[in-house]
């Protein structure tokens, strides 16, 4: 198996991607919204309250153009899928996304690094409605794959630096033991989440929580705690994966307030970072 390096700047074609009130809702009740009161967070789980409109969480948005949209996947070689986890994400938008509508997307691969130990793969992917003058949605996703590395081709490193005091917010929230069954629903198929007998081949005494499940309940909660659930606010996100999250692992939201958006550390019960290198920008 091996990767191709020719694939850096391939474009796919760009497909159709098309959503409705009930995939953003289901999306929001699988990023835990509603989980800890029904009666909370409404906006973003139904339709029909008179109190809010319905609301679209903006990293919803990954799913629309990462996984909704099958047809612009990009051949980038031979590879083992259970050795293939997820390394990092960024999304941005340029406006709220509508409870409904559709999108045109396309890929590109941006790069492939040698990591030593196995190959970093990142893929642009813009989202946008027709007839506009620039994407709804962009987004930047890297993905390691163990055993593809020893090539040479070295890639940038991100500034990126936890600042030197105690965090100035920390934020608790849960996942549900049955969290990936739930998320699965909104297109990210993958059996590691389900599996115990794929999870183990990668190495995983259990399935573990989609990486993008992780990053959606820590966007819900800063968009709450900082953006008072103001989806008009949200800019941009960003984050590493860098330990697995477990379903039913309560998480621990670390955050500095610094002049060019919120940084922040995400973190088990036992202390381990599960993301950092987070970057939480409003506007």
């Amino acid at each position: 198996m091996s990767l191709d390096l020719a694939a850096v700047g391939r474009q796919s074609e760009a497909v159709e991607v098309s959503w409705t009130p009930d995939d953003c809702a289901l999306y929001a009740l699988g990023v835990g919204a509603g989980q800890d009161n029904p009666g909370q967070e409404l906006a973003y789980t139904t339709d029909n309250t008179h109190e809010v409109a319905q609301q679209v969480l903006p990293v919803f948005g990954v799913v629309l153009t990462q996984f909704r949209a099958r047809g612009h996947r990009i051949d980038i070689g031979s590879y083992d899928p259970a050795h293939l986890v997820h390394a990092e994400q960024e999304v941005s938008v340029s406006g709220p996304i509508p409870v409904s509508g559709t999108l045109q997307v396309s890929s590109r691969v941006a790069g492939i690094y040698d990591k030593g130990s196995g190959a970093l793969v990142v893929t642009e992917t813009t989202g946008t409605v027709a007839g506009a003058a620039q994407p709804l949605v962009t987004t930047r996703s890297s993905v390691f794959i163990r055993g593809e590395g020893g090539f040479g081709v070295k890639g940038p490193s991100a500034a990126w630096q936890r600042p030197d005091r105690d965090p100035d917010k920390t934020l608790e929230c849960a996942t549900r033991r049955d969290q990936a069954l739930l998320y699965r629903l909104s297109g990210d198929h993958n059996p590691l989440h389900t599996d115990p007998w794929f999870a183990g081949r990668a190495g995983f005494p259990r399935p573990i929580l989609h990486g993008m499940c992780t990053y959606g309940v820590v966007s819900r909660v800063l968009l709450n705690a900082f953006a008072g659930g103001e989806v008009s606010a949200f800019s941009s996100m960003s984050a590493r994966f860098s330990r697995p999250v477990f379903p039913g692992d309560s998480l621990r939201v670390q955050v500095w307030n610094e002049a060019d958006g919120l940084l922040f550390v995400v973190e088990n019960a036992e202390g381990t970072a599960v993301l950092d290198r987070g970057r939480f920008v409003t506007h």
